[in-house]
């Protein structure tokens, strides 16, 4: 029987939101158990337990937010526990990592404070009672152990003393450095809404995305999304209703580019980091109408709907009645667009996940809010789909989005009722409150003059 041991998972302190979201979908998707003994998410760190260090390194090996994980060996207040902790560590569990046949190295690591070269060796040299056996290697040793001082997270004002101190053996590192590989600086296409890479790898990761599954993202747009599905092993397809967005035909997105590059494309992207073979391709279409036939089933849906702010929610349609076009004029017709509600996006996304999704299929979306009016009955929803992860990301004092993550638990009839959830019109009423927040800020500047003039002494009347 497999003793459980303790690990400590060390987070990058960013989108910390989402580490429970992101844990649980890869701890269902590996299918093993890790239990939580601390999970402070003011720290950049938690403390687990673990039956199976194999499995946990597969885990943080996928991981986007983890950076490192670390076989905890000793955890004390202070430095003297600490070493106390470690001469007591059963030597047993040591002794296969200190054989001479392994290199080593000591690293010391700290949080909200910087230590000296030297300070770091003396560090070091506090821990010459471990009975290492091997020759010291400083570049890719066989053992490394780490040794790490906590100071709390106002790095502008950090204790003398440490809150906690931490010694283990490294295990794993997750996957930080893929995403400055695929960072958007370097992508060959990009638009004015491309997902960051942090965020499309951990939407990948909450949609389960493994090698073979089918992804789609029905508002595709530059392919982000596309891009960290296909790295994960996913084959990729995408729709969208701009045509010219598909073809790279709309303005440049970065500053200094006047005109796009004649090979700019999804496809490129995929070319840049290697993953065509995972490319099947991107669609012209009105999501509001569906062209896929009743048997395709995909195993995520991944997407970012627009909200109407900087990318148009549009869908075919006209105002005008009784609209048709001649037979003569067909094959050149470029079909009118009307404005298509957030709520009847969400609506639609949700039926078309319910019936296209996989039995078990997951999909990962933006829903975007108003901070003060949110609850979870204004939430999207489908009897079909249940609501595994709810994170928000915080875009300013009022507006922030939450990544949704649904799971079809079981396929729909042909009686299915309708999502009757009441979704607010984000587009409208961001443009009400940014007026309104125009007028109070006019308000208060007029007020704060009105009060410098008082305080001037000038007369108001000759102003």
């Amino acid at each position: 029987m497999s003793k459980w041991k303790k690990y400590i998972l060390w987070f990058a302190h960013e989108h910390i939101e989402f580490r429970f979201a992101e844990m649980d979908s890869l701890l269902a998707m590996f299918n093993f158990e890790m239990r939580y003994v601390e999970q402070d998410n003011t720290a950049p760190y938690w403390i687990v337990e673990c039956d199976s260090e194999s499995n946990l390194k597969k885990l943080v090996s996928r991981s986007v937010l983890v950076r490192s994980c670390i076989e905890l060996w000793a955890h004390s207040k202070d430095t003297q526990s600490l070493h106390n902790q470690l001469k007591n560590y059963p030597k047993h569990l040591m002794d296969p990592f200190f054989r001479p046949d392994l290199s080593f190295k000591i690293e010391v690591e700290t949080f909200c404070r910087h230590f000296t070269q030297k300070e770091k060796i003396d560090k070091v040299e506090s821990f010459s009672y471990l009975p290492v056996k091997g020759p010291v290697r400083l570049k890719d040793p066989d053992v490394c152990l780490q040794y790490i001082e906590y100071y709390g997270v106002r790095a502008n004002d950090p204790p003398k003393l440490p809150y906690d101190v931490f010694f283990g053996r490294w295990v794993a590192s997750g996957l930080r450095q893929l995403i400055q590989k695929l960072s958007l600086k370097t992508r060959k296409f990009i638009g004015n809404t491309s997902m960051d890479p942090q965020l499309s790898l951990l939407m990948a990761n909450q949609a389960k995305v493994k090698s073979g599954d089918i992804v789609l993202d029905p508002f595709v747009g530059s392919g982000s999304l596309l891009v960290a599905a296909a790295q994960f092993g996913g084959y990729v397809v995408g729709g969208d209703i701009d045509y010219l967005m598909l073809h790279a035909r709309t303005r440049p997105s970065r500053i200094r580019q006047k005109e796009r590059a004649t090979d700019e494309s999804i496809k490129a992207n995929m070319e840049q980091y290697n993953l065509q073979h995972r490319y099947l391709d991107v669609l012209i279409n009105d999501f509001s109408c569906s062209f896929w036939r009743d048997r395709v089933e995909f195993d995520s849906i991944i997407t970012d709907p627009p909200y109407g702010i900087r990318e148009a929610t549009e869908k075919v349609g006209t105002n005008k009645e009784n609209f048709t076009v001649s037979e003569k004029h067909l094959p050149t017709h470029i079909p009118a667009k009307v404005e298509y509600s957030i709520a009847n996006i969400y609506k639609d996304l949700l039926q078309f996940s319910a019936k296209h999704l996989k039995l078990g299929g997951r999909l990962v979306c933006w829903f975007p809010v108003f901070r003060e009016d949110y609850s979870d009955e204004g939430l999207p929803s489908h009897s079909c789909l249940q609501l595994v992860a709810n994170s928000e990301q915080v875009l300013s004092k009022v507006t922030s989005r939450r990544l949704l993550t649904f799971e079809k638990i079981r396929h729909p009839t042909l009686e299915e009722a309708q999502d009757e959830s009441e979704i607010t019109d984000f587009r409208k009423k961001y443009f009400v409150v940014r007026e309104e927040t125009r007028k109070e800020r006019r308000t208060r500047e007029a007020k704060l003059r009105y009060e410098n003039w008082i305080k001037s002494g000038k007369n108001i009347n000759n102003l």
